[in-house]
């Protein structure tokens, strides 16, 4: 994807979608700063040239190879932060397993059957128990509306 002298003061909301992108060019933009956020879900990308002022995201832990030119740096070989040796500052809770989730950033999945808040629910979601209650206080409710409410009606 090469967004390349595109006078981009900032990454572009679009950007976002493109996350199956193996190549991305961002030199020659006056851009300030590369949230690293930006990059979310971004984990296909191995080659990503920057503008010179600005640091690749994740910074160089999160790439096999930084290189910079007279005009722009080079970020290759985005590394796999759930395998690096540097320990990570939130490591997954218990039942989940870490997953790279773009430059330096990861996402904790959880293991089946756990889900919720930490991975500490066990199962599955109670589809039916939910639905019938739900059910129920809607057609309760809506009887009682219409019971109370059908003589302000006006009739032909």
């Amino acid at each position: 994807l090469d967004l390349s002298n595109c006078s981009l003061h900032s990454v572009p909301p679009g950007l976002a979608e493109a996350t199956t992108a193996i190549v991305l060019d961002l030199t020659e933009n006056p851009l300030t700063a590369l949230p690293d956020a930006s990059f979310l879900g971004f984990i296909h990308l191995q080659s990503l040239a920057v503008p010179l002022p600005l640091e690749c995201p994740g910074g160089r832990d999160a790439w096999q190879d930084v290189t910079a030119d007279r005009s722009s740096r080079l970020c290759h070989g985005q590394r796999n932060p759930c395998n690096s040796s540097v320990e990570l500052a939130w490591p997954c809770p218990e039942n989940s397993v870490c997953a790279p989730d773009g430059p330096g950033l990861i996402q904790c999945l959880c293991d089946s059957p756990f889900h919720g808040y930490k991975c500490l629910r066990e199962g599955t979601f109670p589809m039916l128990l939910f639905g019938g209650i739900l059910g129920t206080a809607t057609v309760s409710l809506s009887l009682l509306l219409w019971g109370t409410q059908r003589r302000k009606a006006k009739t032909p």
